[in-house]
Order: C-alpha cells, then structure tokens, then sequence
C-alpha cells in the first residue's frame, strides 16, 4: 500500500492540506478523494510507500512457551 497525500481546493475554494489516503495506486487514491470533495482541484499529490508489518512466527519460540506452560504445576483454586 501507498500512503497518498493530497492538497486541494474544493469547489467552494476553500483549501484543505493534508489528506492521507491509503491506496494500491495513485488513481484509486484520487477516485476515493474526489468521493469526499465533489469537483475538488488537486493542488499537490505526494506519495510515500508504507513499509509492509513484518510479523514473523517464532516457531521455536511457541514451542517453548507452551512446554513452559504445559511444565508449570497448577495449584486448585488458582487461574
């Protein structure tokens, strides 16, 4: 994804700055803009990648937590 943000002046003339849409591309980023702000005026249009979350799996990490917790004594009455 691609963090688009636009400066544009509405069709009133009132400038707004500053508008962060997320989008695949620069076209879909604008069709979503122009949903907010009929007959907008596009000023400025900058565009900045987004890096990607990077969630890796701990395999072994897992597998200890849960021998870790499966070694652990459970008391009656206690969570």
């Amino acid at each position: 994804m691609i963090r688009y943000g636009f400066a544009i002046k509405t069709r009133h003339g009132q400038k707004v700055e500053n508008i962060q849409i997320m989008a695949g591309s620069q076209i879909d980023a604008e069709r979503r803009l122009r949903q907010m702000y009929h007959h907008c005026e596009i000023l400025e249009c900058r565009e900045q990648a987004v890096p990607r979350r990077v969630d890796t799996l701990d395999v072994e990490g897992v597998i200890g937590l849960i021998s870790a917790a499966a070694a652990e004594p459970h008391k009656a009455g206690t969570h």
